[in-house]
């Protein structure tokens, strides 16, 4: 029998001292980790994640994000939305953007 697994669309918003303190490269790191694709970038309020994969790997992907972050960043509010999967096929660090 061949296993299917479950794919997954999770958007990330993450609000608190999460900027200049080395986030973005962390979550790369970690989507890396976790062989997800989507994208990452910081707002003038927030950083905004999209994380595409295997669900089970979203979830810790996710779980990680809040237990593992770097030392000097504070993570106040985690906001999840889910999606249906769209195929991204990679992750990359986007540009800032002032919203």
């Amino acid at each position: 029998m061949v296993e299917i697994k479950s794919l997954r669309l999770a958007h990330i918003n993450v609000r608190g001292i999460v900027q200049g303190v080395g986030f973005r490269p962390f979550v790369y790191g970690l989507a890396t980790k976790h062989n997800l694709k989507g994208w990452v970038y910081n707002t003038s309020e927030d950083v905004k994640i999209a994380v595409e994969g295997e669900a089970e790997a979203v979830e810790k992907f996710r779980l990680e994000l809040q237990t593992k972050a770097p030392p000097l960043a504070r993570i106040e509010d985690i906001a999840v939305t889910y999606y249906p999967p769209t195929g991204y096929k990679g992750f990359e660090i986007r540009p800032s953007i002032a919203e």
